[in-house]
């Protein structure tokens, strides 16, 4: 039976996730900041653990607890909507914290466990606006961007140890948790000049024919966690697909 560790487990993608793989009959150790075991369903195979990305005591005590993994799957992440011009650097940096430098704490915080097993497998988490330039989410766009050269070439570098890195572009999902856990930080971020183009984004939204459902990337990462082909990208979702051919 393998054991996979998914980051970000209170909603959403991740949530949805340790469902689908608790479903397939593997051991899921399902990390949160604030740990809601019953949100999930009762399993001998399930472990919850409380897990805080940006912080280093946390990684280190919830690798110590979770015991040799197969597979981790980065997915904590935060979400930001605004005009650059008026998002303070403090935001900007709280946005990498958790996005960029938590994977990457994960990451290196795994390796030696991967490495010393010989086997095992990277699954981060990004975004289909690294597929596409999109307008007033050029903070996190760049959060994502970094994950996906950071991964490109991690997967160079641990080849060589039986380690394999793969990327999920999950598309836009009108029902996750993207605006709600970000709706504090959001908050003065489209100033008055921006405000009119701001609801022509918002609208435009709106109108958008395919959606990402949470079942389609939890999908997309059966389907990295399982691959044997060496495709590095796994878009989910029927518009981050479309964005993917087109790009």
């Amino acid at each position: 039976m393998k054991t996979v560790l998914i980051t970000g487990c209170s909603s959403g993608y991740g949530l949805e996730t340790a469902r689908y793989f608790l479903s397939k009959g593997w051991h899921v150790i399902a990390t949160m900041r604030s740990v809601r075991a019953e949100l999930l369903p009762p399993s001998d195979k399930l472990q919850v653990l409380e897990l805080d990305v940006t912080r280093a005591e946390s990684i280190a005590a919830v690798i110590a607890q979770c015991g040799p993994i197969d597979v981790l799957v980065n997915n904590a992440g935060i979400g930001l909507f605004g005009a650059l011009e008026a998002t303070p650097m403090s935001t900007v940096r709280e946005v990498f914290e958790t996005n960029t430098f938590g994977m990457m704490a994960m990451a290196q915080a795994v390796i030696p466990h991967l490495r010393a097993k010989k086997s095992g497998l990277i699954i981060n988490v990004t975004s289909s606006s690294v597929l596409m330039p999109m307008p007033l989410v050029a903070v996190y766009t760049a959060s994502k961007m970094a994950i996906e050269g950071f991964s490109s070439s991690l997967a160079l570098e641990l080849a060589p140890f039986n380690i394999q890195v793969k990327l999920v572009q999950p598309g836009y999902g009108p029902t996750t948790s993207f605006t709600a856990n970000g709706a504090a930080r959001m908050s003065g971020l489209i100033p008055q000049q921006y405000a009119p183009y701001a609801q022509e984004v918002f609208t435009a939204f709106t109108q958008v024919n395919a959606f990402t459902k949470e079942t389609d990337v939890a999908e997309a990462i059966w389907q990295a966690a399982n691959d044997i082909s060496g495709q590095l990208r796994f878009p989910a979702g029927a518009d981050a697909v479309a964005l993917s051919q087109l790009k």
